[in-house]
């Protein structure tokens, strides 16, 4: 027990130094930007990405971390929080760029098609919650790490494409609509079946503190009551901002809701333009 109990702190630790390296990294890079008045990324968007690590270190490093073995809604709220909430946080505060470029040109070229990014989303929330390979992310500390780390990295993945046509290179489709559409499927037969059935389906459970005094089925069933409602409700907002776009492809951008300059990026050839015009 005490070694395990090592083992999670010393990866928390280790959790922690990653995400502050990154979001000090995302800082000088901001502040080189704005200094040098080549890209001009609002102080909102700033916040819009540090918000985003935050939410991921809560996740993953927190002592909220540490109580996913105690409560099954506990682990449901870590990978609603790497999967829905942090990564379009992180997208829109604009680090795609220098990451991308950083990248092999064709290995990035593919974690930014859609139908990728879409699989791989899906394959890791109903992998990861099959029973076989949900116990071994509960029973062994490298295997819970990886979890983790692949469902941040799939919720990166997935929501590219959505936030994307935020930053004005909307497609004049409906494609990334039923994207989001289609991608609440497996969200939802994985909730329905958590929460109807009569069962107590990770059986390690059995053995919690029972915090808040959940039963185990009752636990498993506010679990899937939180996944089913937070995912629906974060994809039905950005399936509607996405279609208000569809449906006023002219309108909609003049409240500057859609506009290349949404949230204050503009670039210094917009910026020079607008001092000529005064």
């Amino acid at each position: 027990m005490s070694h395990h109990a090592a083992s999670e702190s010393s990866q928390s630790v280790l959790l922690t130094l990653i995400l502050l390296f990154t979001a000090l990294v995302y800082l000088r890079g901001w502040f080189s930007l704005r200094s040098s008045r080549v890209e001009n990324i609002s102080a909102l968007r700033a916040l819009s990405f540090l918000v985003g690590m935050f939410l991921s270190w809560l996740a993953v490093a927190s002592l909220l971390a540490g109580l996913d073995h105690e409560l099954l809604t506990v682990h449901m709220m870590q990978h609603l929080l790497l999967m829905t909430l942090a990564p379009p946080l992180i997208w829109l505060g604009a680090p795609a760029g220098p990451v991308l470029r950083g990248l092999p040109r064709r290995f990035a070229k593919t974690l930014r098609r859609p139908e990728f990014a879409w699989l791989a989303a899906c394959a890791a929330l109903v992998g990861w919650h099959i029973p076989r390979f949900f116990a071994l992310g509960m029973q062994s500390a490298s295997c819970h790490l990886f979890e983790q780390l692949s469902f941040l990295a799939t919720g990166l993945l997935f929501w590219w494409p959505v936030v994307q046509p935020l930053r004005g290179n909307f497609r004049e489709d409906l494609s990334i609509i039923l994207y989001l559409f289609f991608a609440t499927l497996p969200c939802d037969i994985l909730s329905g079946f958590l929460a109807f059935s009569d069962r107590v389906v990770y059986p390690m459970y059995f053995s919690s503190s029972r915090l808040l005094g959940f039963s185990p089925l009752v636990d498993q069933q506010c679990a899937a009551a939180l996944m089913w409602t937070c995912v629906t409700v974060v994809y039905l907002v950005a399936g509607a901002i996405l279609t208000m776009r569809l449906l006023s492809p002219q309108g909609f951008p003049q409240v500057g809701l859609m506009q290349p300059g949404f949230l204050g990026i503009r670039s210094a050839q917009s910026a020079r333009q607008s001092q000529e015009a005064l």
